[in-house]
């Protein structure tokens, strides 16, 4: 399988934290991430509940920025974009 690599912006405290949590589970965040693309491909759906209210959730300030600065970086042909084969095929090497 061929994989790709996804470039994300993230908090530093948050990526810290989930980091954490994630090594305690015994895995990388890599594969947390690739588990949760699988999940959604699957479902065809995001597997948990987005509300509106939530001010540190999807719909975030902050995130919206990130969402519309990926976008940007896309849309000037700056982004790299990578299939999951790609990016497990990475995390195996």
């Amino acid at each position: 399988m061929d994989n790709a690599t996804i470039s994300i912006r993230i908090d530093k405290q948050l990526k810290d934290e989930f980091d954490r949590i994630c090594d305690n589970f015994g895995m990388n965040i890599s594969t947390a991430i690739t588990i949760f693309a699988k999940k959604v491909v699957s479902e065809r759906k995001i597997p948990f509940e987005i509300t509106e209210n939530d001010e540190h959730g999807f719909y975030s300030e902050q995130n919206l920025f990130f969402l519309r600065q990926s976008l940007d970086e896309l849309e000037r042909g700056e982004g790299i974009v990578k299939t999951i084969e790609e990016l497990e095929a990475m995390e195996n090497e």
